[in-house]
């Protein structure tokens, strides 16, 4: 009975740490971590992408944002998952699916999803997709719901990114 028992162990920490070492790019998003991202991203243009894995609209713009990256691999696009920590082995999976793994992912590390929504934009109510265009200035635009590719190619002219 002990060797089933310390099996069973064996499995899980194996499938745990397996499901980290595939998430390991993925940082938490907790209090403190927009600033984080404004303050490495000084002077420099970036698209802060907001989604979820519920959220159809969001699979539709991260298709764009791959093509994106593709082409503009200089450009800096951050994206922000609002799923909880426990769906990084699903998010992972997105990401290399679009071929999103090698940019800066981030998913919501805190219970209080509204105060990091807050901290972000307090104008901001929740609706996915979000994107977000920085000019090098910091200056920002906001949009809410998908895109089309060439919305996104507008705002980096208008914006300079």
């Amino acid at each position: 009975m002990h060797i089933k028992s310390l099996l069973t162990v064996v499995c899980l920490l194996l499938n745990t740490w397996t499901a980290l070492a595939a998430t390991d790019n993925i940082q938490l998003f907790k209090p403190g971590s927009y600033q984080q991202i404004l303050t490495a991203n000084a002077n420099k243009g970036f698209v802060l992408a907001i989604w979820s894995l519920e959220c159809s609209s969001c699979i539709k713009d991260m298709e764009i944002l791959a093509g994106i990256h593709q082409n503009r691999p200089d450009l800096k696009i951050i994206m922000l998952s609002t799923d909880e920590p426990s769906a990084s082995a699903d998010i992972q999976r997105l990401l290399e699916k679009y071929r999103l793994t090698d940019i800066e992912n981030w998913v919501f590390a805190d219970d209080n999803s509204q105060k990091l929504r807050y901290e972000i934009d307090p104008g901001w109510y929740s609706e996915i997709p979000r994107t977000y265009f920085y000019a090098s200035n910091h200056q920002r635009e906001a949009v809410s719901g998908a895109m089309k590719a060439e919305d996104f190619h507008s705002r980096f002219n208008k914006l300079k990114i």
